[in-house]
């Protein structure tokens, strides 16, 4: 009999492993006779029981032992509430663990957390042990008193009690789960607009623009033309101050500067096809290489301009872009400048009237957290994480391998992201006299800014070493006013001072002749221009 007696106290101890209640149920049937005797019954059914909490707790503390620092688990709750859970476990620990032995459905989340918060390893052995003790004899003792059928009947009723605790604890888990990510994601939203509201270089354009505006039709009366600035340039379609073709500006200006522009070219024909097979002649005939630069041929603040690193990024682009494109050798300076230019007709040397280092933002992986939850994480790409993450929609769930680094903004606009600063450290007088000398080779312009890349600052500070890469009209702006350094007021009295200075240029040519454009014609302008734009592409 001392075989089928082991392997009966063996199959109740496995049992125990796939149903506790099993297990118990045959072990305690043991009392009215059977294989083995009551005493083993009750040994084996402990064994099983116990070797299975410890098992649990085992499974949680060592497998799992990364889940509390895991990304996921980080989106709903904090370090500091994690802590503050561990510890409030840790105080009603032993209360906990004999309770939820009698509770059915609690066991298997609160000894999967007695692993996870790493309690003391001899201190859950002894408290299962006597939880599991004291289970089996009360257990033991309504079956030597009730007899098998009340026992069968007390286990059924306890599945149907564990079911609704399970499916109760499912469904606060649930509604928890939920109203976290609500509140989390209302509460950021609310945090996000209040700090915008604090920084005043990202409220809206509406918003900012109405001092300008104001300023501008003041200048406009004094003047006596609304359109007065678009005579500010005689050379540039409507002054450059909207619709301008930016392909004719860069062709001048590299036609009398070579060295000191990139090289641009208006892609032929109006299909997908046509501009492509343009591309390749272009890149062919003037030995433009990728990566290379395409954007529409009129634009305003970076809108739809693209680094392109790729043929199939180049169709992609031309699919979406239904406007004239222009392609551009690519200046691969590490560093970008802003300057604003101008000078008066007729007289002597032109001035910097302000100069802005543009700094492109990145964001470094840590391995665990994805490119949206670094954005979000950054305090000042989180102002602006609809643009970052429009441009890297199909990144956004892109786990960064720790160290790397992700450039958030490729084009030097502040509107795409990039971060503005005042670079009057950059200022000296051979830098304006180089700027001088470029401008006045460009028939009809006097005022404007130049968007340049460089490489070195000692070389660009001397006026060496830079490329050109866009040349903007009237409508520009000293954009040094969005240095977060700067007040609003002094951002204010920066461009009051640069409109009074297009409305005086523009003044001064139409005394020498130049007639402003009607406003019909800018109206125009701008209608075209607002139904092109609807086509870019998110620019790079």
């Amino acid at each position: 009999m001392i075989t089928p007696t082991l392997f009966a106290a063996t199959a109740i101890i496995l049992l125990s492993f796939v149903s506790e209640d099993a297990a118990t149920i045959s072990s305690a049937l043991s009392i009215f006779g059977g294989p083995i005797s009551w005493p083993l019954g009750f040994a084996a059914c402990f064994t099983g029981i116990w070797l299975g909490d410890l098992g649990l707790y085992s499974l949680a503390r060592y497998a799992g032992k990364n889940v509390l620092h895991s990304r996921w688990l980080a989106r709903l709750a904090d370090p500091a509430t994690i802590t503050r859970c561990e510890k409030t476990f840790a105080q009603n620990s032993t209360f906990t663990l004999i309770a939820t032995r009698f509770i059915p459905g609690t066991r298997l989340p609160t000894y999967l957390a007695a692993g996870l918060f790493a309690m003391p390893a001899r201190r859950f052995a002894l408290i299962t042990a006597i939880g599991a003790l004291l289970w089996i004899s009360v257990f033991f003792a309504l079956t030597k008193l009730l007899g098998s059928h009340a026992v069968v009947w007390f286990t059924f009723t306890q599945t149907k009690i564990a079911a609704f605790v399970f499916t109760v604890l499912l469904l606060l888990s649930a509604t928890l789960i939920v109203r976290r990510f609500l509140a989390m994601s209302i509460l950021r939203q609310i945090a996000i607009a209040a700090r915008r509201w604090t920084h005043w270089e990202f409220w809206p354009a509406w918003l900012f623009y109405i001092p300008v505006a104001l300023h501008y039709f003041w200048l406009a009366v004094r003047y006596r033309s609304l359109s007065l600035p678009t005579a500010a340039n005689p050379g540039m379609a409507t002054g450059g101050f909207v619709g301008e073709s930016k392909f004719e500006i860069l062709d001048q200006l590299h036609a009398t500067n070579p060295d000191s522009v990139a090289e641009a070219f208006l892609l032929d024909g109006w299909t997908t096809t046509d501009r492509l097979l343009s591309i390749h002649r272009l890149c062919r005939e003037h030995a433009i290489t990728l990566p290379f630069i395409l954007k529409p041929d009129v634009g305003q603040r970076g809108n739809g301009v693209r680094l392109i690193r790729s043929m199939r990024d180049t169709l992609d682009y031309l699919g979406e872009v239904e406007a004239p494109v222009v392609l551009q050798r690519y200046a691969s300076g590490r560093h970008e400048a802003g300057i604003f230019y101008f000078r008066f007709p007729g007289k002597g040397r032109g001035q910097i009237f302000s100069i802005t280092e543009k700094i492109f933002p990145t964001i470094t992986g840590d391995g665990v957290r994805t490119v949206e939850e670094l954005i979000r994480a950054d305090s000042r790409a989180a102002l602006i994480a609809r643009t970052y993450l429009r441009r890297f929609a199909h990144r956004r769930s892109e786990i960064l391998s720790e160290g790397e680094v992700l450039k958030l903004v490729e084009t030097g606009n502040h509107a795409q992201g990039c971060i503005f600063r005042d670079g009057g450290h950059l200022r000296t007088d051979a830098l304006e006299r180089v700027i001088d000398n470029i401008s006045r080779k460009v028939p009809g312009f006097y005022i404007g800014r130049y968007d340049i890349r460089y490489e070195n600052e000692e070389d660009f500070k001397q006026g060496r070493n830079f490329q050109i890469v866009e040349l903007n009209g009237a409508s520009s702006e000293a954009t040094s006013i969005y240095d977060p350094r700067n007040s609003l007021i002094s951002a204010y009295r920066t461009l009051f001072r640069q409109w009074k200075l297009v409305f005086a240029i523009g003044a001064a040519n139409r005394a020498r002749g130049c007639k402003p454009s009607p406003l019909r014609t800018l109206w125009r302008e701008w209608r075209q221009y607002s139904a092109a734009a609807v086509s870019y592409p998110c620019a790079s």
